[in-house]
C-alpha cells in the first residue's frame, strides 16, 4: 500500500508550476503571470488558518494521488481532474454540500478569466460537485480518478490515519462529542456499505483493504466513546 498522505509539500512554490501546467493543458490562453496569480489566490484559500485537514497538505496529497493512480493506467491524469483537485475544497467552511457547490462556482468564475474553454470549465465544475457524493458513473474516468485521490487518505498507515481523524475532529471542534461521534460513524458506515470505496482498479488494488480496516477501527473507537 502506497501512502500519499505524509510527504505533501506545503509551500506555494512547490505547487504553482503544476497549476500552471494543468491550466495550459486544459486550454487556458491567459498569460502565465495571470495564471500564476490565480493559483496563488487558491493557495491562500487552502492555507486559511481554520483548516486542519482540508489544507495545502491535503491539496498536494490529492495531486500526488492523481499521478499515482493515472500513470499506470492511461498516462497522466486529465487536466480537468487536476484543475478540479485545485478547486474541490477551495471553499471550506465545514458545510458539506454547500462547500463543494461554492467551490464549483468559484471554478466557474476563475477559469474563464484564464481563457479556459467553457466546455472544460463546465467539466471541472462537474467534477468538483462530484466530490460531494464520491459516486462517479462507471464510465467516468476523470471522476473516478478525482474521487479515489480524494479518498486516498483513508488508506494511510496507523499514524497517518490517526492524524487525519484528529484533524477532522478539530475542524468540527464546535460540535459536541456525542453528536460528532454519531455523525462521523454514520458517514464511515455509509462508506463501508459501498461495494467499493475506490472506483479505479489501481485504487482498489492499492488502498481498498487498508481503508476498510481503518474505517472499521475508527467506527469501533467512536462507538467505545
Amino acid at each position: 500500500m502506497d501512502s500519499v498522505t505524509t510527504t505533501a509539500p506545503r509551500r506555494a512554490a512547490d505547487l504553482i508550476p503544476g497549476w500552471v501546467a494543468a491550466v495550459r493543458a486544459g486550454g487556458g490562453s491567459a498569460g502565465e503571470p495571470q495564471i500564476r496569480e490565480e493559483g496563488e489566490r487558491l493557495v491562500r484559500r487552502w492555507d486559511e488558518p481554520h483548516r486542519r485537514y482540508h489544507d495545502l497538505a491535503h491539496l498536494a496529497a490529492v495531486l500526488a494521488a492523481l499521478d499515482l493512480l493515472a500513470l499506470p493506467l492511461l498516462g497522466p491524469p486529465p487536466a480537468t481532474s487536476l484543475m478540479a483537485a485545485w478547486f474541490h475544497d477551495a471553499v471550506y467552511l465545514g458545510q458539506p454540500g454547500a462547500d463543494e457547490e461554492a467551490s464549483a462556482v468559484l471554478a466557474e468564475e476563475v477559469l474563464p478569466r484564464l481563457g479556459v474553454p467553457i466546455a472544460v470549465v463546465a467539466e471541472v465544475a462537474r467534477l468538483v460537485r462530484l466530490t460531494t457524493t464520491h459516486d462517479p458513473a462507471p464510465d467516468d474516468r476523470a471522476g473516478a480518478l478525482l474521487v479515489d485521490a480524494d479518498l486516498a487518505v483513508l488508506a494511510g498507515g496507523p499514524e497517518d490515519y490517526a492524524r487525519y481523524a484528529a484533524a477532522i475532529r478539530q475542524e468540527y471542534a464546535n460540535v459536541p462529542d456525542p453528536m460528532f461521534r454519531a455523525g462521523r460513524a454514520a458517514v464511515l458506515e455509509a462508506l463501508l456499505g459501498k461495494p467499493f470505496l475506490y472506483r479505479t482498479s489501481e485504487g482498489q488494488a492499492r488502498w481498498e483493504s487498508a481503508a476498510r480496516a481503518n474505517l472499521r477501527a475508527e467506527i469501533a473507537a467512536l462507538s467505545a466513546g
